[in-house]
């Protein structure tokens, strides 16, 4: 089952987000090699600048999603005021369904 990841950052944490992008970006590298992670990128506020996350996984069931978003390290340094974990299906353009 698909999950997506609505994250939204505190506020004036651009630096913290920065910081930690590598990090990040690896725990993601890593979901994707193991064909868990399906979309992922940043939300952006009316400056261009990110300011939250958007990140669609497979997971078994919502306690694996959770499991996932929470190993993730922007929400391991407290980067995020709030995640929003949904089932999610993807209809549209979705690879799998060739």
């Amino acid at each position: 089952m698909l999950f997506a990841f609505v994250c939204k950052d505190k506020p004036a944490s651009l630096q913290l987000r920065t910081d930690t992008r590598p990090e990040h970006v690896a725990f993601l590298t890593k979901l994707n090699e193991a064909g868990t992670l399906k979309i992922a990128g940043p939300f952006l506020d009316a400056d261009g600048k990110p300011n939250g996350s958007l990140v669609v996984v497979e997971a078994a069931d919502a306690d694996a999603a959770a499991s996932i978003s929470a190993a993730d390290p922007y929400a391991k340094v407290g980067l995020f005021e709030s995640v929003e974990i949904r089932p999610w299906t993807w209809t549209f353009n979705n690879p799998a369904n060739g």
